[in-house]
């Protein structure tokens, strides 16, 4: 799934982080694996609830017994209703999906919130995306097991590539990718990729390609000498008119439509809105792996991902935990999510499935799905915190101010780490 801000349940998760009311401290209880029967609850949205509503039946069926009622909450609202119930200690699930960047917020604010998976879990480790257990994993505890990843690639037109005489496998880092995108807008007339510069996302995924987040070691970092990097990368593009400006995800899918740029640096789950909305287009786009910033570097980044929380609201843990078991770290389940439902797995054993070697017509016959899943494992994992959001709202000005107006980026980002050290303590 698509990354989200999470940005409504920003105010409520600073109120409970001070508050003294709430949750009274309570000991999470730990996951005994004792009898798996009774009725559980899940709450999800959109594509990940079609999925959960699908194979719930057949985990039923192997699990005589049981119950699996999916509520799909609706994406809108999904973390209001989340921090609500977690500040009032009732009205929740037996199991929650969480996008990564919600994890640290809701591990940190409400401490006996979420079930402590690390007993049960901790086995699967090294069969999961690093980046992905790196996100659901605080210094307390693991408080989610890793669902989807977002390995991201640089999605391209063959078109505008073809008529201007570039080989895209000759574009091995960023300088490469900004001396083709010149000779690709003086051949053509498009920029070299859309990026919405009212949000932190492109600046994010740059600099988790450089392995780092907003924050390193517990200290604000969104000045180090990465991210002064990533976001003069972005201004570089827009000073020589490569970057095509779009606000919003409607604007980003338009633009891609109307074909104003040649490539989308963007998440595997980019195909699945080219094939779902532009079937058009079919045949005219290829992938390649994100350009490094430095020759052998990082060639992949992330933009998106969830997991499974198991609540302490629980009163059927072990069933909980079955059935997050059962689906997640499960090579057949997390396949079957994938061809049906596109979600790509973050569990590492299903993706030597002969699915991912399987030709994609719409991509010109290339198998995309063997080339993102290449890339799962080599995503830089970076440390996430529960200031993220907060963080990635008072870059947005620094960004603007650097990519659009034309500020010094060491300038602005040194204000900008000032602002969150003082709102962040």
């Amino acid at each position: 799934m698509k990354k989200a801000h999470v940005i409504a349940a920003l105010s409520l998760l600073a109120t409970a982080s001070c508050a003294t009311g709430g949750v009274p401290a309570k000991e999470v209880p730990k996951i005994s694996a004792g009898k798996v029967q009774g009725e559980i609850q899940v709450w999800s949205w959109d594509v990940a609830a079609k999925a959960l509503e699908r194979l719930a039946p057949a985990y039923e069926k192997a699990h005589p017994g049981t119950k699996v009622k999916v509520v799909d909450i609706g994406y809108d609202n999904a973390y209001d209703k989340i921090t609500v119930g977690l500040k009032s200690g009732s009205g929740l699930p037996d199991v929650i999906t969480l996008e990564d960047t919600a994890i640290p917020g809701y591990a940190e604010n409400f401490p006996t919130g979420l079930v402590d998976l690390t007993g049960v879990a901790g086995k699967y480790e090294k069969d999961f995306d690093p980046a992905k257990w790196a996100a659901a994993k605080t210094a307390k505890g693991l408080y989610a097991l890793p669902w989807d990843s977002a390995p991201v690639g640089l999605f391209y037109r063959r078109d505008y590539f073809e008529k201007a005489g570039v080989d895209p496998e000759s574009i091995k880092t960023w300088d490469d990718a900004v001396k083709a995108g010149e000779k690709i807008k003086q051949a053509t007339g498009k920029r070299l990729f859309v990026s919405d510069l009212t949000t932190a996302a492109g600046f994010t995924t740059l600099l988790q390609q450089l392995g780092q987040g907003y924050f390193k070691g517990g200290k604000v970092a969104v000045n180090s000498p990465e991210a002064v990097r990533a976001l003069t990368l972005l201004k570089t593009l827009k000073e020589k008119d490569l970057l095509q400006n779009e606000k919003g995800w409607d604007g980003r899918v338009t633009a891609t439509k109307q074909g104003k740029a040649a490539t989308q640096p963007t998440a595997a789950w980019w195909t699945g809105t080219l094939t779902g909305e532009m079937p058009e287009l079919s045949g005219k786009f290829g992938v390649i792996p994100l350009p490094a910033f430095d020759e052998g570097g990082a060639r992949t980044s992330a933009n998106g991902g969830s997991a499974l929380a198991i609540t302490a609201q629980t009163k059927n843990q072990d069933t909980a935990w079955s059935f997050v078991e059962w689906l997640l770290a499960n090579k057949e389940q997390q396949v079957s999510m994938m061809r049906t439902e596109a979600l790509f797995p973050a569990y590492l054993p299903s993706l030597s499935d002969p699915f991912f070697d399987e030709p994609q017509a719409y991509f010109g016959g290339q198998k995309i799905n063997r080339l993102f899943a290449d890339q799962v494992s080599q995503i830089p994992p970076v440390e996430l915190t529960g200031d993220d959001t907060q963080a990635g709202e008072l870059l947005k000005k620094a960004i603007s101010a650097a990519v659009l107006n034309g500020k010094d980026p060491k300038a602005a980002l040194d204000e900008a780490a000032q602002q969150i050290e003082a709102a962040t303590r």
